[in-house]
């Protein structure tokens, strides 16, 4: 329904709302995502956070599959081992179709607050990523929590860039050319392992691809106060996800939250999406500030009428969709930069 209802005109959509556009913060939500997030709402279905664990991640699952559209054509995928920290771990190699020579590897995490989300709740993305950037995507399921809490999920994503690294020539990707990107949890990891790798002798990324990152726990930000209730994403779930993953753990640890580390020296360059109606907004642009001010290259760009998780809308929302193509043609221009020199 929401694919049909998202062809309509904007004012159209805005009208079926039953509601007047949504402005916050001096931006105005798109008219096709104020449509969606009303359709959920009258649907009614609990949050997730109030579901069995299995069920919700089954929900999530199901969820991302049905927006995120029919599966765009790619070369070829396979499923495949990494090394995480402590076993194997299962992972996805999405290869673009007729490269012209050995393409860029790019190491994702999923997003799902390190609770939820798997291989197939990241699909699509995967695909599309593959395809619009050119590269080699190796999408990697690192340990959830609360059977796993922190630090597995940065431990499994710091192994699995250095095998990444050692088998890029094995899995037709140039050794070269290998970068670390996720959303929100995935994008956290992405963060810290880019972090990490500056300091403990790699093999560091040549580039990260921060989507709507969380970047500090230790603090609720305006965003948070802002968009914490009605914009999908929301404050119980982000209460929920952190007692999961974080439990007693310090907050300020720079591998919950890496803008606390405060020297990003050598760090890789980066690529950070932001979207307007996100609790995660304000850290996000905090940590592209941060990084800018130490000299690392940085490609920033916010969505200012988007919500938090709009990587996994390809095919419900036009908007989202065209936002992803854009941020794989900058991850595409990142991955030249880097073999530029």
């Amino acid at each position: 329904m929401a694919r049909v209802l998202t062809t309509l005109p904007p004012r159209a959509q805005v009208r079926l709302s039953g509601r007047p556009p949504v402005t916050v913060d001096g931006q105005t939500l798109e008219p096709e995502v104020q449509l969606i997030l009303r359709l959920l709402e009258k649907v009614g279905a609990p949050p997730l956070e109030d579901l069995p664990l299995a069920q919700a991640r089954a929900t999530l699952r199901a969820q991302a599959l049905t927006a995120g559209g029919r599966p765009l054509p790619v070369g070829d995928v396979r499923d495949v081992q990494v090394a995480g920290s402590v076993g194997m771990l299962a992972a996805r190699h999405y290869i673009p179709g007729e490269p012209a020579g050995p393409q860029p590897l790019l190491v994702f995490f999923h997003g799902g607050g390190f609770v939820l989300g798997d291989l197939d709740s990241h699909d699509r993305t995967c695909r599309l990523l593959c395809r619009h950037v050119g590269a080699n995507v190796l999408s990697v399921a690192y340990r959830l929590a609360p059977e796993h809490p922190f630090p597995a999920a940065v431990d499994d994503g710091r192994a699995a860039l250095r095998w990444a690294t050692d088998n890029a020539a094995h899995l037709g990707a140039d050794p070269a050319r290998v970068g670390v990107g996720g959303d929100s949890a995935g994008g956290n990891i992405a963060a810290v392992v880019a972090w990490e790798a500056a300091r403990d002798g790699g093999p560091a990324p040549v580039v990260q691809v921060l989507i709507y990152p969380a970047t500090d726990a230790t603090v609720r930000t305006r965003s948070h106060e802002l968009f914490g209730e009605g914009f999908l994403l929301t404050r119980n779930q982000i209460d929920w996800f952190e007692a999961a993953y974080i439990g007693r753990s310090d907050r300020a640890d720079p591998r919950l939250s890496v803008l606390k580390a405060g020297d990003f020296a050598g760090v890789a360059p980066a690529v950070v999406v932001t979207a307007g109606f996100d609790p995660l907004r304000d850290e996000g642009e905090a940590y592209a500030a941060a990084l800018r001010a130490a000299g690392v290259p940085v490609m920033h760009r916010r969505f200012p009428g988007l919500i938090h998780g709009f990587f996994n809308a390809l095919g419900a929302s036009p908007a989202s969709r065209e936002a992803v193509i854009e941020v794989a043609g900058a991850i595409r221009a990142a991955f030249a930069l880097s073999a530029a020199g």
